[in-house]
């Protein structure tokens, strides 16, 4: 019998909450485990990179509510290995700032399994950045002490020299330290520290909802009361919480504090998604459309063995474009066959992908419209015969419209779009919550899908932001009042939209 071969875990240290800070060695491993064991404060972003079939075990861990005790949790990740698995505990921050990281890796290193340490940005230093505050400054600072704030300061054999760090250290960080606030802040004033030192509390640092309040030793326990200030939260002391007033960037950004959702199908959304969270907002992606083959082919198959006598190509969409080209390899052609046929493509991101075909786009009208594209069509089209591949449900305007002017018009089908129900779930639970201040739509589709997942949401309290007119129509139709509607119909122009909506220069309808 061959002895089944020992598996390897990897303490990797998630950073402080902003996914985009993590290492470049943390996301790679994570992509590679066979189990994830995460805790509370890794943000679930990451397990996005993880195979399919990783096995999550998740054993977040709260103040007084512990999913799985640390020795359970050890336990686990022993009896994982063991098996021959590849381990990557999750853990947020860094693995050996108060992340008992060190009590893992000794535990493995007792069990005689391999592991590797990867360090991660630890929120004692995040945080503070990002509110605003370095830690060190050249002439505020030269000193920084991170203290646990989990040990109750009062109690006699304190692990913690408060009558050294107290006026040892110029910017003290206390970490998890909500709960024993009080107790710290007496016991620096007790062993000397000034009551007027400023101190700064940043709850969910890195996150989009980060909170930051500040105030001085003498009354931070009643702002932080007032401002309803939970764990998790970093205490920053010292002077540097001064500099926050001048460099405070993360919470000046213009959709800071929105909740987003963003409705596009996941293939297409992730360039709407980074952009908005680039600029503060938190976005919660449900894909309420999905793309599949049209009922069939009969059309565009048609088309394609008679390439050679059409004039024109209309690609209405980038996925039209993909689905298309697609279609043209399948039947065993390629792009060669449209060597002779002019294109037109409806909008820059449309005419984009024709372009990564390695092939000339003639034609874009200004307007993304249908609307546009027959008012501006750049010659005579009587008797020119127009392919137009496309969603199998679009409007009619545009093969109407061109068909008015005297072309011989072919749509063909390439692809439908359905509702994707498996978002239907998870979107329900966010909008109960009520929290959300923006839902996107990027066509009629996902108006109607949105609804049809969640056909009893009352939109009286959320904005609908929409790509166009077409979409901003329909939305008023399902019953939005707040609407914002993109003055240039691209991805582009609908996060512009929301710029100017929050900073009072918006257009809605």
């Amino acid at each position: 019998m061959v002895e089944k071969k020992q598996g390897k875990v990897y303490l990797v240290g998630a950073g402080p909450g902003d996914p985009k800070l993590i290492t470049v060695r943390g996301i790679e491993l994570i992509a590679q485990a066979d189990v994830i064991v995460n805790d509370r404060l890794a943000n679930p972003i990451l397990l996005k990179a993880a195979r399919p079939d990783a096995e999550i075990v998740y054993v977040g861990k709260a103040s007084r509510d512990h999913t799985l005790p640390q020795g359970e949790i050890i336990k686990v990740i022993i009896e994982r290995a063991l098996e021959g698995q590849m381990v990557v505990r999750l853990k947020g921050g860094d693995p050996f700032v108060f992340g008992r990281g060190g009590e893992e890796a000794q535990a493995l290193a007792e069990a005689g399994i391999d592991f590797e340490v990867v360090p991660g940005i630890t929120s004692a230093i995040a945080a503070p950045a990002y509110a605003g505050i370095p830690v060190t400054h050249r002439s505020l600072s030269a000193s920084l002490g991170i203290i646990t704030g989990h040990e109750a300061a009062g109690k006699p054999d304190s692990d913690i020299k408060w009558d050294k760090i107290s006026t040892g250290l110029d910017t003290l960080v206390f970490l998890m330290g909500i709960e024993h606030l009080d107790e710290i802040v007496q016991a620096l004033v007790k062993n000397g520290r000034a009551e007027d030192t400023p101190v700064a509390l940043v709850r969910w640092g890195t996150h989009p909802i980060q909170q930051t309040v500040v105030g001085t030793l003498a009354n931070i326990v009643e702002v932080a009361e007032q401002n309803g200030i939970t764990p998790p939260a970093v205490t920053i002391v010292g002077d540097v919480v001064r500099m926050r007033e001048a460099i405070s960037w993360f919470e000046n950004r213009p959709l800071f504090g929105k909740r987003i959702i963003v409705t596009r199908a996941e293939s297409s959304g992730d360039s709407l998604s980074v952009q908005l969270m680039n600029l503060g907002a938190q976005v919660d992606e449900y894909p309420v459309i999905k793309f599949i083959d049209p009922p069939d082919f009969v059309v565009v198959d048609s088309a394609i063995a008679e390439l050679n006598t059409f004039d024109w190509i209309v690609f209405t969409s980038a996925n039209g474009v993909e689905w298309f080209v697609r279609r043209l390899f399948d039947r065993g052609h390629d792009v060669r066959s449209l060597t002779n046929i002019k294109i037109a493509a409806i909008g820059p991101k449309t005419a984009e992908s024709v372009r990564k075909m390695r092939l000339k786009v003639d034609y874009v009208p200004t307007k993304y419209v249908a609307e546009s594209v027959i008012e501006e069509f750049p010659e005579n089209i009587s008797a020119r015969k127009i392919l137009i591949p496309r969603a199998s449900e679009a409007r009619e305007e545009l093969p109407s419209g061109l068909r008015g002017l005297g072309a011989e018009v072919v749509v063909a089908p390439v692809y439908q779009t359905i509702t994707d129900q498996s978002s239907a779930e998870p979107l329900r639970e966010r909008l109960q919550a009520r929290d959300v201040d923006i839902v996107t739509f990027t066509s009629a589709s996902t108006v109607n899908s949105f609804f049809e997942l969640a056909d009893d949401v009352d939109t009286s309290q959320m904005t609908a932001a929409c790509i166009g007119p077409i979409t901003a129509a329909s939305a008023g139709s399902r019953g939005f009042i707040n609407i914002i509607s993109a003055s240039e119909y691209t991805i582009e122009g609908l996060v512009d939209s929301l710029i100017g909506h929050y900073s009072g220069n918006g257009k809605s309808l």
